[in-house]
């Protein structure tokens, strides 16, 4: 190695690198021995190796980059020497491929090595001391004061909730006539009562008045209405209503004064306001543009857009859920971003100021946020895109991460009913997600962060350090001549086996932050989502990432036809066409993920799932962390996959070899399939969930339905129609001859004629073949009249169509709901053997003993809903079967049943719950 100059010394550790200066900060006096070029005496601004006098390591990495091609040599510093040797190299060498952003982290970093450094020093230890003190005492109490507003708020709202007339009355269970104002939209409820038929819908309002038969008081307290009657679809909110109904207590946990139960049409007293009369009509006009898409695309489209999910599928939400995509049919952040981008992108290009392109943003998304309505999401998403939009339009720095904290602490403020929002929680945990984990992981992702990892720690003893080791940056050591090296890497022409294999495994920027933002935002929800519904979704990084380029066109495709819909409805039609591709494709997005296996994996629920969740992060973390640890645990995990995905198949498929018929477990209910060959089947009554019927069929296989029958017009049996109807064809439907719930018979003939489906009855003695299975009629008899029961329903329960199903390998009898008096009339009247019985009416104490008894079957099974209201199975019905031999199996114990043929004989095989 050459000899170093004068006052510089070589690397002690280090025979690659350049000779050092030990003592930087010390510079010898002007014209001494000390200084033998006479740089200070002669007023150079340059050191010996070209570094001005006045400058430092973060001064040198904030300057620009000069620009050079790769393996040139960088230009000379202005006033530095001539070449003098290995002194003359640089202190800071900049690799061939650095930019300006590079060296903006490179200077970030050298002022944590700063901040570390002067840490270390004796002189410095006190003051850092000190100072960490102090911001984790003003962090305290920033967080006690925010706390004790939030709780002082919160204790004011309830004081004001449960002293007033509304609690009282509602403690009473009093009836009213009250004067209220709606604060949303009303919301549609399920109907799972089959004999309930009106539609039932739950309204958010402000009570104004009350007035009882002794007194008339104003109020103004939050409460929800539950009512009844179509008459409640049609209003807006900001309109006030006079009701009749009867309050009752809150729900617990609740910022509510009472519940209003009303059964009678509301009078409308005024009309919405104009902005939410504009609002409504937007709204409208887009579903009524939406009637040209198909069914699951023109109910997904509005909720995508503003929020309307007033026609959303039931299978494509569920699908939505599960696969980790439901944020994109509850307006959010992303809704907010593409409408103010497009406005800001409108604004620029007609030449418009800065602060006039923030305002029309900001007035953008408080129009959007009305038609959307102000849900959690909305209310967070608004608010950090005002202050982004203030902050634009003055010119001011954009911090998100205190905007995202501003936003929250304003709302738990104002609105302390949030708190114990999930919605809200999930909206404020994923943004912060993707404002503090998105962009580190981008940088890892693309390779961008630095190289040599987090500054080396000071080592105390040596005293202050400069900043940083001459000659070395990003993991580079400029050598005796100035070339690159990597420690401990043999020299290659200025090249490192090293660097190329890491470059190999980058990624484009814009993938990496495809790819960190969902995952981010994942990460982040999981821990609420584990105390929300127990369960992870694996799968959500990558449909989030496959749905991500179909969001911003749908949505801008959908608010423009939203916005022409009022004025020009064809105009509006021609843009859902191609926003409904856009939908077409992330429900098919969904539908894929949630097939996959472990689209989602069970996990405890609450506080337990949640601490059994921060302990395997504490045990994944150091795992993950060490190269050999890694290795071992990802090979066992994709044994574990490789496993699940390929044995289980194979020891235990689903449906089983040989099936003959599955009985699907959909809850309190019925739902059937008999095997009518390959992917096709004979379904026998629908349960009352579409989605849980749906994937029952797809478990099976099942694609083509030539017969469907429907034993009696329940709910628990034909409300999930629509999930056998799903993407299948059915060649037609056996309904009942005796249907006394004439508007449920009237919506199923309605269903069916818009598939255009045919509808048959059929006597006793109809037989149809299909594959292995003979299907026949028994009952009931067109001939006779109703039967009639003990209870309310007993009528329609006894009307049941009957099957008998023969196999080569034995029978079944499927009676429906059949109650006592049916069965004993179908005793008397045509004796049936059967080696299987599916217990009629779910189990019920409504059984004949002889009856059972005559049909010699020697398994028993009970499609049943787990903890149910109606006490099905009853004791005594499970009695009565074990007395006479019958083995049983349940759905609610098992899940999904299946019957296969077994060496000539019939086995019940259980999948599982």
């Amino acid at each position: 190695m050459p000899p170093c100059a004068s006052g510089f010394e070589p690397h002690p550790t280090s025979p690659l690198a350049p000779c050092f200066e030990p003592h930087p900060t010390k510079r010898p006096a002007p014209g001494t021995a000390s200084d033998p070029g006479g740089w200070l005496a002669s007023g150079s601004t340059s050191d010996p190796v070209g570094r001005p006098a006045s400058s430092t390591a973060s001064d040198l990495l904030r300057r620009p980059a000069r620009s050079r091609t790769p393996g040139s040599a960088l230009p000379a510093a202005p006033n530095s020497v001539p070449d003098a040797g290995p002194s003359s190299a640089p202190l800071i060498a900049p690799l061939p491929d650095q930019l300006p952003e590079q060296e903006a982290r490179a200077a970030r970093s050298a002022a944590v090595r700063t901040g570390w450094r002067k840490a270390g020093h004796p002189g410095h230890a006190s003051h850092a001391g000190r100072a960490g003190h102090a911001g984790w005492r003003n962090i305290l109490l920033a967080t006690l004061i925010c706390t004790a507003a939030a709780s002082a708020s919160t204790a004011l709202r309830i004081h004001a909730l449960t002293s007033g007339p509304t609690a009282d009355l509602a403690d009473k269970s009093a009836f009213i006539t009250a004067h209220i104002t709606l604060t949303d939209d009303p919301r549609r409820r399920p109907n799972k009562n089959a004999r309930f038929t009106q539609e039932s819908y739950v309204i958010s309002a402000d009570l104004k008045l009350i007035q009882t038969p002794t007194t008339r008081q104003a109020v103004n307290v939050p409460i929800t209405v539950f009512a009844t009657g179509r008459a409640w679809a049609t209003l807006l909110p900001s309109q006030d209503v006079e009701v009749t109904g009867r309050l009752a207590r809150p729900t617990p946990g609740t910022l509510e004064a009472a519940i209003l139960l009303v059964r009678s049409p509301p009078r409308v007293l005024t009309p919405p306001s104009a902005l939410h009369t504009a609002a409504g009509a937007l709204r409208s006009g887009l579903r009524s543009a939406a009637d040209v898409l198909p069914p699951d695309q023109r109910g997904l489209l509005p909720g995508l857009v503003v929020g309307d999910v007033s026609r959303m599928d039931p299978q494509v939400s569920s699908d939505l859920r599960e696969a980790g995509l439901s944020h994109l049919n509850a307006v959010s952040g992303a809704n907010l971003a593409i409408v103010a981008g497009a406005v800001l992108a409108l604004s620029r290009l007609i030449g418009l100021s800065l602060p006039v392109r923030a305002g029309l943003a900001a007035v953008a998304m408080l129009a959007f946020a009305v038609v959307a309505r102000p849900s959690p999401s909305v209310l967070r998403a608004l608010l950090m895109g005002l202050a982004a939009a203030i902050a634009m339009g003055t010119g001011r720095s954009k911090d998100g991460f205190a905007a995202l904290s501003a936003t929250v602490l304003f709302l738990v403020l104002f609105a302390p009913d949030l708190a114990r929002s999930y919605g809200f929680a999930l909206s404020v945990t994923a943004t912060a997600g993707i404002l503090i984990l998105a962009p580190r992981w981008r940088d890892k992702l693309s390779g961008t962060e630095q190289e040599d990892g987090l500054p080396e720690e000071p080592d105390h003893a040596s005293g202050p350090k400069q900043h940083g080791t001459p000659g070395v940056e990003r993991g580079r050591m400029r050598g005796p001549q100035g070339e690159d090296h990597i420690p401990g890497r043999e020299h290659d022409g200025g090249s490192s086996v090293l660097c190329d294999r890491r470059a190999r495994y980058r990624l484009p920027r814009w993938l990496a932050e495809a790819v960190a933002v969902p995952a981010a935002a994942q990460v982040a929800v999981t821990p609420v989502l584990v105390l929300m519904a127990g369960q992870l979704t694996p799968v959500a990084v990558v449909a989030n990432l496959l749905v991500a380029p179909a969001v911003a066109p749908a949505t801008l495709l959908g608010f423009g036809a939203a916005l022409v819909a009022p004025m020009w409805p064809d105009a509006a039609e021609l843009l859902v066409i191609p926003a409904g591709y856009a939908v077409g494709w992330i429900i098919m997005v969904a539908g894929w993920a949630v097939s996959l296996p472990f689209a989602t994996v069970p996990w405890p629920a609450g506080l337990p799932g949640l601490g059994l969740l921060l302990l395997t992060v504490i045990v994944a973390i150091p795992v993950m962390r060490h190269r050999p640890w890694r290795a071992i645990a990802l090979t066992a995990a994709a044994a574990a996959l490789v496993a699940v995905l390929a044995i289980r198949p194979i020891v235990g498929p689903w449906p089983p070899k040989g099936w003959l018929m599955v009985m699907c477990d959909v809850g309190q209910g019925d739902g059937l399939v008999v095997s009518a060959g390959q992917g096709r089947g004979v379904v026998v009554d629908a349960g009352p969930d579409p989605v849980a019927m749906d994937r029952c069929l797809r478990r099976v296989g099942v694609e083509d339905v030539p017969l469907l029958v429907l034993t009696h017009p329940h709910a628990d049996h034909v409300d999930g129609l629509p999930g056998v109807l799903r993407n299948r064809r059915v060649g037609a439907v056996v309904v009942g001859p005796h249907r006394p719930g004439s508007r449920s018979a009237a919506r199923i003939s309605a269903t069916l004629a818009r598939q255009r489906i045919p509808e048959w009855t059929a006597p006793p003695g109809t037989r149809w073949r299909f594959g292995p299975s003979e299907l026949t009629v028994l009952a009931p008899d067109p001939a006779e009249g109703e039967m009639n029961g003990q209870s309310e329903g007993s009528a329609i329960n006894n009307s049941s169509v009957v099957l008998h199903v023969r196999w080569r390998s034995g029978s079944i009898l499927l009676g429906g709901d059949l109650e006592t008096e049916a069965q004993d009339d179908l005793l008397h009247r045509l004796p049936v053997r059967a080696d299987l019985l599916k217990t009629p009416h779910h189990g019920s104490n409504r059984q004949s003993p002889a009856f059972l008894a005559s049909l010699g079957a020697r398994a028993a099974l009970i499609s049943v809903g787990a903890d149910n209201d109606y006490g099905h199975p009853a004791t005594s019905t499970l009695g009565l079967l074990r007395s006479l031999g019958l083995t049983v199996y349940r759905t609610d114990q098992s899940g999904d049943l299946a019957v296969a043929e077994r060496e000539g004989g019939m086995v019940v095989v259980s999948r599982g719950p």
